[in-house]
């Protein structure tokens, strides 16, 4: 009698677990969300879609309009070491002086970086960029094939983000002559989060163009703005609005840059191993 009455206790307990409804999901941590997209070598998938409205100066009342689509991918490549491919496809619509317009895409640029799976204080990364002479818009043209090395560095001290990415573009072979591609890039990052998502940033993208003289060399953008990361219908997503002044310009040069982020974000499962 004793196990009979042991099996129903048994088999009743095992039903009344199997009804027991599972709790959702933990809600994500959107702030911890947005310092992993804030780093450029972080472990995690993101879909940005960058909208770059660039006027005054050279355009004068026009817009030439800039959209960056820039897929972020880590590959785990062993125990210890991280390859971060970052792809960046710009779309462009460039407007000329008579009125003309040329849409179409440019060059496509690849940027990659070796970084420690597991990284201290300081992150760091390595790699191989590439430029590609994918152009269909007439005034983005070069003709270049050119590759150099991409070096990030960056520190992540409690709220903050801090950091900076190098690009060197040299030519390897160029078609069309002028313009080509022989550009360096210097993006400092600097991005305070303050919670619930909500972080302060500026990422300016400062650049010199060797083959030009030396008062049109350079472009130094100065500026910033605030983006929130969320989760909507369950697809965590970064939103974002900057805007930036060229304090120094070439003369053929947009004076403002007025830029929309929209960042999907996938967040990598953690190992088994």
């Amino acid at each position: 009698m004793r196990s009979v009455v042991a099996v129903f206790f048994l088999q009743m307990t095992s039903f009344l677990w199997s009804q027991t409804p599972t709790p959702p999901p933990a809600a994500p941590d959107t702030t911890s969300l947005a310092k992993q997209t804030q780093n450029p070598v972080g472990d995690i998938v993101s879909v940005p879609f960058q909208f770059n409205f660039n006027s005054g100066g050279a355009y004068q009342d026009q817009t030439f309009f800039n959209l960056n689509f820039q897929p972020v991918i880590p590959i785990h490549l062993t125990h210890n070491w991280t390859l971060i491919a970052r792809t960046i496809v710009p779309i462009v619509s460039i407007p000329t002086g008579n009125g003309v317009s040329y849409s179409g895409v440019g060059d496509i640029q690849q940027q990659t970086f070796f970084t420690p799976a597991h990284p201290r204080k300081i992150i760091w990364g390595i790699g191989p960029a590439f430029s590609f002479p994918t152009a269909t818009a007439y005034p983005a043209k070069t003709g270049t094939w050119a590759m150099g090395p991409s070096v990030v560095l960056l520190a992540t001290p409690g709220p903050w983000v801090l950091g900076s990415l190098f690009v060197q573009f040299s030519p390897l072979t160029d078609a069309n002559g002028p313009p080509r591609t022989n550009n360096f890039l210097w993006q400092y990052f600097v991005n305070y989060n303050f919670g619930k998502g909500w972080a302060l940033s500026a990422a300016p993208s400062i650049t010199a163009n060797w083959d030009a003289s030396r008062s049109q060399r350079w472009t130094v953008p100065v500026g910033g703005g605030i983006s929130r990361t969320l989760v909507f219908q369950r697809q965590p997503m970064t939103l974002g609005f900057q805007y930036y002044y060229n304090s120094i310009r070439p003369d053929s040069a947009n004076s403002t840059t007025l830029r929309f982020n929209v960042a999907l974000i996938y967040p990598q499962k953690p190992s088994t191993k």
